[in-house]
């Protein structure tokens, strides 16, 4: 079955945030993030995101049911601690993309859709002006009691992609983790690459 992958921009990613919203709760819960989701704070973000200018939300469609999404946006318009491991290094945040989640139910893995996420918020990224695009990827533990004993990482697909973790260049970024009874700073490793 064919997947309809498109971009979305402005006004046209508003009809599709509760999408969002929902699949980071249901995405994000599995190893390693192990996100507890919460609502309150999903709407919050989601509209955040909505209102940053040059922001793209990609989206799988099956029929008219949305699969997937995949999110990216200026780095000057991200967050202090978004931004602060590149101004620190000396890296021009103008001219850098923040690729955020990329979140695609199970059953639809494994079909080239995020291969078409990249493809996309590649090409905004040099739409925007951006010759870097960059995203985080949490730390865990290679013997993390919540690892599935067939837990594949996504190193190598970021690695073909041409992405490389960039030694040093680490945040924090805080959520509650299910078996938390509040959130905690977790360690973020941010990959990237030139155009």
């Amino acid at each position: 079955m064919a997947i309809d992958v498109r971009t979305l921009q402005g006004e046209e990613c508003i009809r599709y945030l509760a999408d969002l919203a929902a699949l980071r709760i249901s995405v994000f819960a599995a190893f390693p993030y192990l996100y507890d989701g919460d609502e309150g704070y999903e709407a919050e973000y989601v509209k955040e995101f909505a209102s940053e200018r040059g922001s793209v939300l990609v989206a799988a469609f099956d029929h008219e049911r949305v699969v997937g999404v995949a999110t990216a946006s200026p780095m000057w318009a991200q967050k202090a601690e978004f931004r602060q491991p590149f101004e620190k290094a000396g890296l021009d945040t103008g001219r850098l993309f923040y690729f955020g989640e990329s979140v695609l139910l199970p059953d639809y893995r494994g079909r080239g859709i995020g291969h078409a996420f990249f493809d996309r918020r590649e090409a905004a990224a040099r739409a925007g002006g951006a010759d870097l695009a960059c995203f985080a990827a949490v730390i865990r533990e290679p013997d993390h009691p919540a690892r599935p004993a067939d837990y594949t990482p996504l190193d190598a697909f970021w690695s073909k992609r041409g992405y490389e973790p960039v030694p040093g260049l680490v945040t924090e970024l805080a959520w509650k983790e299910h078996g938390e009874t509040h959130e905690s700073a977790k360690p973020m490793q941010y990959w990237l690459r030139r155009f």
